[in-house]
């Protein structure tokens, strides 16, 4: 049995899978709600899984393909759904992994981001950073917030991307948005440009670099609103990463700048339901306080966690702390949120306590 692209994607997007692996020696297999599956029984051949990356590569994503091993892409199907698109060479095959991108920007409240975001993102000029690891939703998250500044506020926002995923028609700002590698190099190259674009809000796609790093900081230190993503987990790693991202000589000046524009960090994860039908997000929320400020200036991010943790008033709070409502209200189940905790054995402690000792059997919520 010959497997065809239009079949596996429909088949993706009918089962709301977010995912789909095609590699050699195996059956296609799409990830749902979080789970691999597989899409069929055969294993694919090499000459199958070239056939299938040759249906949806361009000719000069092939070429990329060949030459450095791998290449990325949006890839639009019929008019069904977006796809954020990864073909590479393993063992000397084709490889290749399909994301999903939904159509439909959600709304703060079906994502379940605080409100108090909502004030985080109404600021004239700062950083705010979206973090957590590959597949967490920080995309979606960003889009939410861009579409929230596009429907009530009039600005020219600008997104650099790679590659472009959600598409923002203008409403009450004027989106532009920028694919590194299409309409622009890189990441750097399109923030020293946007800066002559009359910009007011800035989506950097990902900080990969410390060129990138240093043009954001600047971007939002010269009076811009500037959104970015890092692979990092919580406030405390996120601050950390951007730090020893420059040389020693520079970090601290880099503690000055970070502390005076840095507005908010959001880390997030995305958690299996109970039941194993769809997934919840679970954030960490810090907004910077002066007190906050202080512990970036003076090399004391350790400290962040404790000023979250006493910072609830402010509408800050720890990923654990998220999670541990998740546990509380019977919507996930230990073990899920249990991998996902940043300190696991206080974690499994609290969920003990409130069960009398059996921490893998939460209340119904």
């Amino acid at each position: 049995m010959a497997y065809e692209m239009v079949s596996l994607l429909r088949m993706l997007i009918d089962r709301d899978g977010s995912d789909l692996h095609i590699g050699v020696d195996n059956p296609p297999v799409g990830r749902v709600h979080g789970k691999l599956q597989y899409f069929g029984d055969n294993p694919l051949s090499s000459e199958d899984t070239e056939s299938l990356m040759k249906s949806i590569a361009s000719v000069d994503n092939q070429q990329e393909l060949q030459e450095v091993g791998g290449s990325d892409f949006g890839f639009a199907f019929e008019d069904v759904a977006r796809f954020r698109v990864s073909i590479f060479k393993q063992r000397g095959h084709v490889g290749i992994v399909l994301r999903l991108i939904p159509r439909k920007i959600l709304t703060f409240e079906e994502i379940g981001l605080p409100p108090i975001i909502k004030e985080v993102i109404d600021q004239p000029r700062g950083l705010i950073l979206v973090t957590g690891p590959t597949g967490s939703g920080k995309s979606t998250s960003l889009a939410t917030m861009i579409d929230w500044i596009n429907q009530n506020r009039g600005h020219h926002i600008i997104t650099v991307e790679d590659p472009i995923e959600y598409f923002h028609n203008h409403k009450n700002s004027i989106v532009t948005q920028r694919e590194v590698g299409v309409d622009v190099p890189t990441f750097s190259e399109a923030l020293r440009r946007a800066l002559r674009m009359d910009p007011d809000v800035i989506l950097v796609g990902e900080m990969r670099d410390l060129e990138t790093i240093e043009a954001a900081i600047t971007a939002a230190e010269t009076g811009h609103l500037v959104f970015g993503t890092l692979h990092t987990t919580g406030a405390v790693r996120t601050v950390d990463r951007i730090i020893d991202a420059f040389p020693n000589n520079a970090q601290e000046q880099i503690r000055t700048q970070l502390a005076g524009n840095l507005k908010s960090v959001i880390s997030q994860t995305l958690v299996p339901r109970k039941g194993g039908y769809g997934r919840v997000a679970a954030f960490e929320i810090m907004i910077t306080t002066p007190a906050i400020q202080n512990l970036i200036r003076e090399n004391k991010s350790y400290r962040i966690t404790s000023a979250i943790q006493t910072g609830h008033k402010f509408g800050m709070n720890l990923l654990d702390e998220h999670l541990f409502a998740l546990y509380k209200r019977g919507i996930c189940d230990f073990e899920e949120l249990l991998i996902r905790a940043q300190h696991a054995e206080e974690f499994t402690a609290t969920c003990k306590a409130i069960q009398g000792g059996d921490g893998a059997k939460p209340a119904a919520g």
